[in-house]
């Protein structure tokens, strides 16, 4: 009987798994070649014309859950450019994003502008 529910457990992780290999296959690891292909404008990186830190008298450290690779590294930081007056970096290794503000921006503006990629959490912001 036990061998029975052990199978059966098995069974669950192995289709589970399958799954996610099959998902990350098509859409890959953080849908980067969704229905797009990638090829669209969607993925053009946000260039920041000041990168001059010296302008940037206020620093946010964001860390994010979810960042997998270099694509959602880009995701990430594109999406924070986009903020008037912020240049983020990301280093997807410690999964952090400094944040460079040339005036101060409310934490729920950062959070939400991350959480609302809808695959990536901000779990601290310091």
């Amino acid at each position: 009987m036990g061998t029975v529910v052990v199978g059966g457990v098995l069974v669950v992780v192995l289709a589970i798994a399958i799954r996610s290999v099959i998902k990350r296959g098509t859409s890959g690891c953080c849908s980067s070649g969704g229905s797009c292909g990638g090829g669209c404008d969607c993925h053009a990186n946000v260039k920041v014309a000041d990168k001059n830190l010296a302008h940037y008298p206020f620093e946010a450290v964001l860390t994010v859950d979810g960042m997998t690779c270099g694509h959602c590294a880009s995701k990430v930081e594109n999406a924070l450019n986009t903020l008037d007056g912020v240049y983020a970096v990301v280093d997807s290794d410690l999964k952090t994003v400094h944040v460079h503000m040339k005036s101060k921006v409310d934490e729920t503006v950062l959070r939400k502008t991350v959480n609302d990629l809808g695959e990536y959490t901000v779990l601290s912001v310091d």
